[in-house]
């Protein structure tokens, strides 16, 4: 329970680093479109999402002082 704090620093810290270093990533999704009977039509869409630098300041700064805590706490 002590290195809770620790182990969550280190991922919101790792999080932020990687939000700062590649802010956008891509996914797909697929969506219905028409359902005739049986019959489904989809689309695969690709889709472009960026995080926020300061979203990922924050989550980085956060991390740090987790991973502070969490080391002095024991």
């Amino acid at each position: 329970m002590k290195r809770l704090p620790l182990l969550l620093g280190i991922i919101l810290s790792v999080l932020g680093v990687i939000g700062l270093v590649h802010p956008t990533f891509t996914y797909h999704r697929q969506e219905e479109v028409a359902q005739l009977g049986p019959i489904k039509a989809t689309v695969d869409e690709q889709k472009t999402a960026q995080v926020p630098p300061p979203v990922s300041i924050i989550l980085l700064t956060v991390g740090i002082v987790l991973v502070v805590l969490g080391s002095r706490t024991k």
